[in-house]
């Protein structure tokens, strides 16, 4: 297990869970970052915040405090 914030650019995986049950983890949610669904990160910016990930067929980005939140589950 890990967390989407420390993944790299290329890697693939599978959301396992998010975090908390405030207004942050539930838009995070409705976003489309549920339990099994699979992504690929796709870049991150130069400051190292935010990144962006490819998920559900669309492209998402989200603050480095945000993907803290979630636990992943990389796939080879």
């Amino acid at each position: 297990m890990a967390l989407l914030a420390d993944s790299t650019v290329g890697e693939r995986g599978r959301v396992l869970q998010v975090d908390g049950m405030d207004d942050v983890a539930i838009r995070l949610l409705e976003m489309g970052l549920t339990p099994g669904v699979e992504f690929e990160l796709l870049g991150i910016a130069p400051l190292g915040d935010p990144i962006e990930i490819a998920i559900r067929g669309y492209r998402l980005s989200l603050r480095k405090s945000e993907a803290a939140r979630v636990t992943v589950e990389l796939i080879a």
